[in-house]
């Protein structure tokens, strides 16, 4: 879970460790818009994910999930979660 850095500290982490990949949710897809590809779930490990909460506003929930897909590419996917989430109820069961 979180280790008490901010969402952004924690992206820097993570690319500074190879994780270097931007992903994005989009018609139930998992995507990559710098190399054009997109992942069903099944193409996907979700190797960590970390909550951040919102001090003020719950709306500022906010989860990093890092993945690594089946041709190699790892990176971050960061999506709010609760009411402020992106992605489908069933990607996201997929992706557990």
């Amino acid at each position: 879970m979180n280790t008490n850095k901010t969402l952004s500290e924690k992206i820097n982490e993570l690319k500074s460790e190879g994780y270097t990949e931007d992903f994005d949710i989009k018609d139930d897809k998992i995507v990559n818009y710098k190399h054009k590809t997109s992942y069903n779930s099944d193409q996907v490990k979700v190797l960590a994910h970390y909550r951040f909460e919102g001090v003020t506003n719950p709306s500022d929930n906010s989860i990093i999930y890092v993945i690594e897909t089946n041709d190699g590419k790892k990176g971050v996917l960061v999506d709010g979660y609760g009411t402020s989430s992106d992605m489908s109820l069933s990607l996201a069961q997929k992706l557990k």
